[in-house]
C-alpha cells in the first residue's frame, strides 16, 4: 500500500538513498572497461515511492521502499536507478538499500547502510557495460527539495 503522507523519517532516509546527477567531466567514453579512476556526478530527480507496511502499523523493522529515480547531467536525461530499501532498526531509522543504476556506458549497482541524514555513503559493488569491473564508492545528497546528487568515485 502506497503511504506518503504521515510517514516517519525512516521513509525519508529510504527516499533519500535513491538519487544521482550531473556528470562532472563530459560523459564516459563507450570503452570495454574502465581503467583508470573516474568520478562521476549526477543530478537526481526522485520519483513517488511505492511504501511496503510489512509488519507492525507504521515504520517496523522489514518495511520496505521500492523506487525509480531519474538522473540528468547538464540539464539533460541521461539515465535513472531504482531499487529497494529495508528498515532494519526502527528506532535509529537504519536502513539497508541495494540499488542499480543506468548511465551512460552501462550500470552501476550500489549497496549501502544509511539513518536520515541528509548525506548518505554507499559501496559500489559491481557493474555492466564499460563498469564491468569497477568497485568504489559513492555519495548521495538529498536537498529536500524532491532533487538531490549522487557522485560515483569509481576504480577499476
Amino acid at each position: 500500500m502506497r503511504k506518503i503522507a504521515g510517514m516517519s523519517v525512516a521513509v525519508i532516509v529510504l527516499l533519500g538513498l535513491i538519487g544521482a546527477g550531473s556528470i562532472a567531466s563530459a560523459a564516459p567514453e563507450a570503452t570495454p572497461d574502465i581503467t583508470t579512476a573516474k568520478t562521476l556526478h549526477f543530478d537526481v530527480v526522485f520519483s513517488p515511492f511505492f511504501y511496503l507496511d510489512l509488519g507492525d502499523k507504521g515504520p517496523s523493522l522489514g518495511d520496505e521502499l521500492v523506487f525509480h529515480d531519474l538522473l540528468f547531467a547538464k540539464g539533460k536525461r541521461v539515465g535513472e536507478d531504482g531499487g529497494s530499501c529495508v528498515l532494519v532498526q526502527p528506532t535509529q531509522s537504519l536502513v539497508n538499500c541495494t540499488l542499480s543504476f543506468r548511465v551512460p556506458g552501462g550500470q552501476i549497482t550500489v549497496q549501502g547502510l544509511n539513518t536520515s541524514a541528509a548525506t548518505k555513503h554507499f559501496a559500489v559493488t559491481g557493474g555492466t557495460g564499460i563498469y564491468q569491473n569497477v568497485r568504489g564508492q559513492g555519495t548521495v545528497v538529498e536537498f529536500g527539495n524532491g532533487k538531490g546528487s549522487a557522485t560515483f568515485h569509481l576504480l577499476p
